[in-house]
């Protein structure tokens, strides 16, 4: 292949075949002006156009029922005889010989048709919405094949059409790579395995760890298995095991593209609406000026939270801007609704991500710690108050009163009874200001010193 097409592939081509220079000159400036990422090429004849996949390759091409040196069908078929354009989608604009189309348009690789009479700007839009759904594929795979010749053919063809290949040699090691993706929240968009593994684990166990260890649905990690040829029980067993689809070998390039079209159509369908619904739940659970969880989503979840042994030790700290209705009067409310935006990304960065931070009522916030021993709390309490007090956000003179209390000095409290005592270290501190108090058993205490 030369270096001309290689390069041609990283660009959104589109090629547009009409006899007429008005539509030739038309149409690209239309398109140019709606989609500046795509680069339109204008041909005059069926043998121009045959020229130009000589060096480059097309996300779409679109031509006439009539050319004046070739049939328009006849062009669809020269086009998917070709090395670099085989699997191109192909539009036919045609105003008229309907019957034609749909009786040749098959076997000629029509991918769809345009009536021209609907005019130039339904015409531009139609490209833009197919070359839109249809440009070169995007996503994570997680590849699994214990050939390196295989690896190499079916790797080489998901990486030519745009996909991030990750390679895996056997169940074992894709089991580690999916682990470490979900832990990293980097999860991929689909899982292609051959079902006969060398290993202890076959393709079919993986599949079966997907399933049922990992618990991913169908539509939240599909999982395409490559089998051999005519094996019709291990087929139904993929099936069984929660495989989405097979292919057999040997490989068709057009099939398994297709294939994987296709279920990374449903992956991505899946998580359009997984963000739908996170955003409709979003006002239920977060505040709508910070983006921090609210009041009600700590007390729904901090119960829970406190008492999950993995979250052990917990702490509870409370937290007060000083003097907010001060700097509310005299840099105004706007200003004052800025500040607290600031600062509550500065308390989000702050703390491990597995802490709940939620503005809990006006300039207040409260915070859940996991896993931090009590030596440690004291330092990060600290380390905040001191960092805010010589942030100067805003270049507003901002500082900071907090109070803390753990579980672990008053047994048995829930979560609402350990917020009440972080309050009243809070009480404590804020008679002073920027600085921090604990609610021991014996009562609040003074921690650390001012800056």
């Amino acid at each position: 292949m030369s270096h001309t097409l290689v390069e041609s592939r990283k660009k959104n081509n589109v090629m547009v075949v009409d006899s007429s220079a008005l539509y030739r000159t038309l149409i690209p400036r239309i398109l140019h002006g709606e989609m500046r990422s795509v680069n339109i090429t204008a041909c005059a004849s069926a043998r121009q156009a045959l020229g130009c996949l000589e060096t480059a390759n097309y996300k779409l091409i679109t031509t006439p029922l009539m050319l004046p040196d070739m049939d328009g069908l006849e062009l669809c078929r020269r086009i998917h005889q070709s090395d670099s354009n085989r699997f191109t989608p192909i539009i036919v604009v045609s105003g008229d010989d309907s019957t034609r189309l749909l009786q040749e348009g098959y076997d000629a690789g029509v991918t769809d048709y345009f009536d021209k009479a609907r005019g130039y700007e339904e015409f531009v839009e139609f490209i833009r919405t197919f070359t839109l759904r249809n440009l070169d594929l995007s996503g994570k795979v997680l590849y699994v094949e214990d050939s390196p010749t295989q690896a190499m053919i079916a790797g080489g063809i998901m990486q030519r059409r745009g996909l991030e290949v990750t390679y895996a040699s056997s169940a074992e090691q894709a089991l580690k790579l999916l682990h470490k993706a979900a832990l990293d929240e980097q999860q991929f968009d689909l899982v292609v395995t051959d079902f006969f593994l060398e290993g202890v684990m076959t393709g079919g166990d993986l599949l079966h760890a997907i399933r049922v260890k990992y618990h991913y649905s169908q539509h939240q990690l599909p999982v395409l298995v490559i089998t051999i040829d005519n094996n019709l029980k291990k087929q139904v067993d993929i099936f069984h095991a929660g495989g989405n689809d097979f292919v057999a070998k040997p490989i068709v390039e057009e099939i398994l593209m297709a294939r994987i079209r296709s279920l990374l159509t449903i992956k991505q369908q899946f998580d359009t609406l997984m963000r739908q619904s996170e955003a409709l739940k979003l006002p239920t659970k977060r505040d709508g000026l910070t983006g921090l969880f609210n009041k009600r989503y700590l007390l729904d979840n901090g119960g829970h939270f406190l008492l999950d042994p993995v979250n052990q030790p917990v702490w509870a700290i409370v937290l007060d801007i000083d003097r907010f209705k001060e700097i509310n009067e005299k840099y105004g409310h706007i200003t004052g609704d800025r500040l607290l935006v600031l600062l509550a990304k500065l308390f989000t960065q702050h703390f491990v991500k597995e802490a709940i931070v939620a503005r809990f009522a006006g300039e207040q916030f409260a915070v859940l710690v996991p896993k931090c021993p009590r030596l440690e709390i004291g330092t990060q309490v600290e380390e905040l108050r001191r960092s805010i007090d010589a942030e100067n956000p805003m270049d507003i003179q901002v500082t900071i009163s907090l109070g803390i209390a753990s579980p672990a000095d008053h047994l048995g409290v829930n979560l609402t009874q350990l917020l009440g005592l972080a309050e009243k270290a809070l009480q404590a501190a804020a008679k002073t200001g920027n600085c921090a108090h604990i609610f021991t058993a014996e009562g609040p205490r003074r921690l650390g010193v001012e800056a």
